[in-house]
């Protein structure tokens, strides 16, 4: 049975993490196949975007514990892989939260650009309520999303947080009841799949750049490269002369 399914529709991938009867643990057979899949939809001209969700009842409970208690630099290096991969996307990412999303399985939820919860999303830490050093990045993504009050409440307090305070808190975007949660996360998905690809990975490089600038003049001339560039395409062209049509019919 593989352990990552996979499907495209419309120009959004959705990968399910498919080990429900072990709540979606990441095992290092499981990271070869998001690492294999990534690669995959990324050469994928169709696909502009990915969704990332959990089978069954929870996102993902974490690394494999008997891998953890013989962890070595590099095993562990080798479990970073699945979620690295996907946060090192050149494709913009959704995290669908469907249940638990624990340890490592929260650095994937945090490594995606944009998360969504269901209701009965959990957000928990647990590194150190196991006895162990958070990992993967963790500490970093967290305050930098969430800022150090609220990070430092999950990690070093270990507070559990729903779905609905993490989008108090700004953990994720947006808090939707349970069964609406994929269509929420296709529906978001639907903005960077109706826009030309290669303007999106172009866009989101540009967001990691500008994220680190702290000079507006800066970041202006950042853009102004990559504008000047697009304002050249064809597909922007035809765009424009679309929205001269419709405009041009309404009048």
């Amino acid at each position: 049975m593989s352990l990552l399914l996979s499907e495209v529709s419309n120009g959004v991938a959705l990968l399910t993490l498919n080990a429900p009867d072990t709540r979606n643990t990441m095992t290092l057979p499981m990271v070869d196949e998001i690492v294999a899949a990534m690669d995959a939809l990324e050469a994928d001209e169709s696909v502009h975007a990915v969704i990332v969700t959990g089978a069954g009842s929870a996102f993902c409970a974490g690394a494999d514990l008997g891998n953890l208690q013989t962890a070595t630099e590099e095993s562990l290096n080798r479990i970073y892989q699945g979620f690295l991969r996907i946060a090192g996307s050149t494709l913009p990412t959704i995290a669908a939260v469907n249940g638990a999303a624990v340890g490592a399985g929260m650095n994937l939820a945090l490594g995606c650009d944009v998360r969504i919860a269901a209701r009965r999303a959990r957000f928990d830490t647990r590194f150190l309520q196991i006895g162990l050093h958070p990992g993967g990045g963790h500490t970093w993504m967290q305050q930098r999303i969430v800022g150090p009050q609220a990070a430092a409440a999950t990690v070093l307090f270990s507070e559990v947080v729903d779905g609905a305070e993490a989008e108090r808190t700004g953990l994720v975007h947006r808090c939707v009841d349970d069964d609406a949660l994929l269509d929420a996360a296709r529906a978001l998905a639907a903005g960077a799949a109706t826009a030309p690809r290669e303007l999106v990975k172009i866009t989101k490089a540009t967001m990691k750049r500008t994220a680190l600038i702290t000079d507006h003049l800066e970041a202006v001339a950042d853009e102004l490269g990559p504008q000047v560039w697009t304002a050249g395409q064809p597909w922007f062209a035809e765009r424009i002369a679309a929205l001269k049509a419709r405009i041009t019919s309404k009048s």
